[in-house]
């Protein structure tokens, strides 16, 4: 059970309306994320279905081909022909974890917690009431989030601000974790090297820069963090690039 908890592992029967799920992809290189809806369906935020790290480029070709998970499949009996496979959409449970594990977000936790799991999974953020979370989730899906970014405006970033109601607005990292993961990591090894001459021993100095980096990127301590009304977001009055 311990172990279960520590990986946000969460059977099928345990899943609650409004809960914050997600899978890993490619081998644990990124997690996708959705919002439970109920009866088996989710609402999740991509820029092409199956291809949630779309970086626009060329460089997608490469990243897609090498991975038979995201090769083309039948039609799902469930979902049938979606009227579109970007931007907000939903789909069943099991197109949406595509052969992953389920998995379960989690909110308020302490920093120990949130330090001790990886990148992505967490937050100290405390989430809303689940009736609020599934209308956010409801009317982003009739009217959409946005351009989907991989560093600004993601399916992670998607599933936080209906939990929470937070976006981050004007910076070049938005709220997703596992963004936020990253720039600890190049931060990290950016104190390394810059100290490698003079210290000997860098193991403690990395470690410690990418907590600290890590924490400062959750959305429960980012100062810039703006609670904004679903409403006001959808009417173009708030700042989400559509």
């Amino acid at each position: 059970m311990k172990k279960r908890a520590l990986f946000n592992k969460i059977k099928k029967e345990e899943l609650k309306a409004g809960d914050h799920i997600y899978t890993w992809r490619l081998g644990y290189l990124y997690a996708h994320h959705g919002i439970y809806v109920d009866a088996g369906k989710v609402i999740h935020f991509t820029s092409t279905a199956g291809r949630e790290i779309g970086t626009g480029t060329d460089a997608d070709r490469f990243i897609f081909s090498s991975s038979s998970s995201l090769r083309s499949k039948s039609q799902c009996p469930t979902c049938g022909d979606r009227p579109r496979n970007n931007g907000v959409i939903s789909s069943c449970l099991e197109c949406f974890l595509s052969g992953g594990k389920l998995r379960c977000f989690k909110y308020g936790v302490s920093i120990g917690v949130f330090l001790a799991q990886v990148r992505g999974t967490c937050t100290t953020a405390p989430s809303d009431q689940p009736e609020d979370v599934l209308h956010r989730a409801e009317l982003l899906l009739s009217n959409g989030f946005g351009d989907y970014h991989l560093f600004k405006n993601n399916c992670e970033d998607f599933a936080i601000y209906c939990k929470t109601g937070y976006v981050i607005l004007g910076k070049p990292v938005g709220c997703s974790g596992q963004v936020g993961g990253v720039v600890a990591s190049v931060a990290a090894l950016s104190c390394v090297c810059a100290y490698s001459v003079m210290c000997p021993s860098l193991a403690p100095i990395g470690l410690g820069t990418y907590c600290i980096s890590r924490y400062l990127s959750d959305i429960g301590v980012r100062k810039e963090a703006e609670k904004i009304a679903v409403e006001k977001i959808v009417s173009g009055d708030d700042l989400i690039p559509l």
